[in-house]
């Protein structure tokens, strides 16, 4: 009898540490968002409200970062088996800075360096498609976090942990873009180990760069490798605002030299009328393109220097064509979940709260 049972512990033991040390796999996986949403919730010392969730039991944090740049952080957790680790980034707090690093979207190359000091600078490719922008005031939280990142993963690499799961929600989960995006390249250019594993959930999260970005991000992370969540009723992942010029299409198009078709339409009153409409509407997007860039950008720029005194105002790209990214799984309300979040009333941040997503999930 104490063989049969010792037979079974030991089948029962060898099975969960098998089940435990599985690799990560590509593609949704329930459990495991529901997870990284509990370690998204301790990213901050919360009491029990809106974005309180118990932490998991079969992770544990190993590292909190310094509070950096325009008010980001983040933590770093470890799997019991010490199979993996979770870069864990903090969304918007309420602090005016915070909020800052997201009004502040006017667009920057995909590659560049950031002048961080007159001794200090970050170089970033977060795409190598020239017509690829993202959005300035997370590329700056990027800039801050990411060598404190790729230092924290290589330690832990060395100790044979060697899957990487990448979390963010909210502002979190638009800097979990572009830092996917940099660790990508990173491993490209070996910087980083090529056997790294890296699987994404940005967590409502906003749109993190133009099209072409979105286009990059979805090949590095081809085959389910980046998720992106969002709970259908949540406005947040709507923003930033996103305009669409003439010279946001593919260099091959037929917007880029319409004027010979134009002349060739009859009789004269239609070439006229054609000409007149199009010209009146590429003006206006290029007009609304300069303003966005001037408030969103050089003026918002200003506010940033209050914080960064050292930083040095970046050119920016003539583009805020926005778009999301990542395989997109939707969480869908239905009556039950509108009972206990009423899309009513003056909380407009209801249906983007960490327990708003972990109620349709259970339903997912």
């Amino acid at each position: 009898m104490y063989r049969y049972i010792v037979g079974i512990f030991l089948f029962l033991h060898i099975n969960t540490e098998v089940v435990s040390a599985q690799s990560l796999k590509p593609g949704f996986d329930k459990q495991e968002y529901e997870t990284l949403l509990r370690i998204s919730a301790q990213v901050d010392t919360l009491k029990p409200g809106p974005n309180y969730l118990e932490p998991p039991i079969d992770y544990e944090r190993v590292y909190r970062s310094n509070v950096v740049g325009l008010r980001n952080r983040w933590d770093l957790w470890l799997s019991r088996d010490k199979q993996r680790m979770v870069v864990s980034l903090r969304g918007t707090i309420g602090e005016a800075v915070s909020w800052l690093e997201n009004f502040y979207c006017a667009s920057l190359p995909a590659k560049g360096v950031l002048n961080l000091s007159d001794s200090s600078t970050f170089t970033y490719t977060f795409s190598k498609d020239p017509k690829a922008t993202v959005h300035a005031g997370w590329t700056i939280g990027i800039a801050h976090l990411a060598p404190d990142i790729v230092r924290q993963i290589k330690e832990h690499y060395k100790a044979g942990t060697k899957q990487l799961l990448v979390m963010g929600h909210s502002q979190g989960g638009a800097l979990a873009f572009l830092l996917t995006s940099y660790l990508k390249y990173q491993i490209e250019e070996e910087a980083l180990p090529a056997d790294l594993l890296i699987k994404t959930y940005c967590s409502a999260a906003p749109k993190p760069g133009n099209l072409f970005y979105a286009y990059d991000y979805d090949y590095l992370t081809r085959g389910g490798w980046g998720l992106t969540v969002v709970n259908a009723a949540d406005w947040v992942p709507e923003t930033p605002f996103s305009l669409q010029t003439m010279k946001d299409f593919n260099h091959l198009n037929p917007f880029g030299n319409i004027e010979p078709l134009l002349k060739k339409q009859k009789p004269f009153y239609v070439r006229w009328y054609l000409k007149h409409a199009f010209g009146k509407l590429d003006k206006s997007t290029k007009k609304s393109r300069k303003n966005f860039e001037k408030y969103l950008g050089t003026t918002l720029f200003k506010e940033v220097h209050k914080t960064l005194p050292e930083l040095k105002e970046p050119i920016y790209a003539s583009s805020m064509n926005y778009m999301r990214a990542g395989v997109p799984i939707v969480l869908q309300p239905d009556s039950a979940y509108y009972k206990v979040y009423p899309d009513t009333g003056k909380n407009v941040f209801i249906h983007h709260a960490l327990k708003a997503y972990a109620n349709l999930l259970e339903r997912y």
